[in-house]
């Protein structure tokens, strides 16, 4: 067993590990061996009370406060994770693992598979939410972490964070649910099937086979441009981007970038393929569609966190219409009908969902007093 309790100063500690397993799955599949690749920032104190596990979103990775080695970009959450920031690594041991089914180290469809010697590709077990919380455990078993200070997580991380109160209520003493859903809804579902349908029509994607080939680029930009509009809001397009042209002295009436909105959402599908796998891109969103919190509780939400001890909270915005106010506040709801101890905020922002990810003090002030309150416990 190994524990993190090391001296060791430096800021971000990239890691991989491969562990036996299995992770029983949702699918009945007893996965074996699972790689991991994670990152830590801090030290695990004496008693082993300070560990808090950051969960990353669908095209996140276990980056989350250090420089991502492909792009070269800072982590995709420095303005809440760092010296001084609400989640310190001067007080806390800080966890971040990538997902199962993912593409940065992880097990996912671009692994090798042990019994074939080839990746997996569409090979690879179908997955769930609640899957990736499971392997976490295990990971988080062989570092010798019980309890967490705090499971903290937004968008498809705060899915994570309430699997976790939901599965293993007596290891988490707080959760930290940002702009996140107990289940998708069918408009979530529809957005997801347009970006799998645009990667699957790629001829490069043949079934899943292309690894060691040209990889479907093409399809897997689409996807996450079509993804991407969701994350934005009307109104934060439209003060960024309007209806401003590339070359403002006039239109090429073609079907080249005039646009600058047009412009933008193409980069950001062709940056996005040189850090991503489209089969993994498949299998995460597929994950995400499955999840509904309250199925296995005879489809009442409130018996998914039924005797918990957790504290709860809960974060929204209002410009967010991927995972809109509504949504966490039938999760509150639900929260108060268990006797859990839960509070909840909205945060104005003109941002739309990507409002988590972007410099809102408010959050962080939120954040930084609910997870000071429960170290004072």
């Amino acid at each position: 067993m190994a524990f993190l309790m090391q001296n060791d100063t430096r800021f971000g500690l990239d890691k991989k590990t491969q562990l036996p397993g299995p992770v029983q799955l949702d699918s009945g599949v007893a996965f074996a061996p699972v790689d991991f690749a994670y990152e830590t920032y801090g030290t695990l104190n004496a008693d082993k009370s300070n560990a808090i596990l950051i969960c990353h979103a669908l095209t996140g990775d276990q980056y989350v406060a250090s420089n991502h080695p492909v792009t070269g970009k800072a982590g995709w959450w420095t303005r809440m994770v760092g010296p001084g920031k609400p989640i310190d690594p001067a007080r806390h041991c800080i966890i971040s693992i990538n997902v199962l089914g993912s593409c940065m180290g992880s097990s996912g469809p671009a692994s090798i598979d042990p019994v074939t010697g080839a990746p997996y590709a569409m090979g690879f077990p179908v997955i769930t939410i609640a899957d990736m919380v499971r392997a976490q455990a295990l990971l988080l078993n062989h570092l010798g972490i019980e309890t967490l200070e705090a499971v903290v997580g937004g968008s498809m991380g705060g899915m994570q964070a309430l699997s976790w109160a939901a599965l293993y209520p007596e290891r988490v003493r707080s959760a930290v649910i940002i702009a996140s859903t107990a289940r998708h809804s069918a408009q979530n579902i529809a957005f997801h099937e347009v970006g799998r349908q645009a990667i699957m029509a790629d001829p490069s994607w043949n079934n899943g086979a292309y690894y060691g080939h040209e990889a479907p680029a093409a399809g897997l930009a689409v996807a996450r441009m079509a993804a991407h509009i969701t994350y934005l809001s009307e109104a934060g397009l439209t003060e960024k981007f309007g209806r401003r042209l590339q070359n403002r002295d006039a239109k090429s009436f073609g079907f080249d970038a005039d646009f600058q909105v047009e412009s933008y959402l193409r980069h950001q599908g062709l940056s996005f393929v040189d850090r991503f796998d489209a089969n993994s891109y498949l299998y995460i969103t597929r994950a995400m569609d499955y999840f509904d919190l309250a199925e296995p509780h005879d489809g009442v939400l409130a018996k998914a966190f039924s005797g918990t001890k957790t504290r709860f909270c809960l974060i929204s915005f209002d410009s967010d219409w991927l995972y809109p106010t509504a949504e966490s506040r039938r999760i509150v709801h639900a929260l108060n009908a268990a006797g859990a101890a839960a509070s909840f905020v909205e945060l104005s922002s003109p941002f739309g969902h990507d409002a988590f990810l972007l410099e809102a003090p408010e959050m962080n002030r939120i954040v930084d007093g609910f997870l000071r309150a429960g170290e004072s416990r």
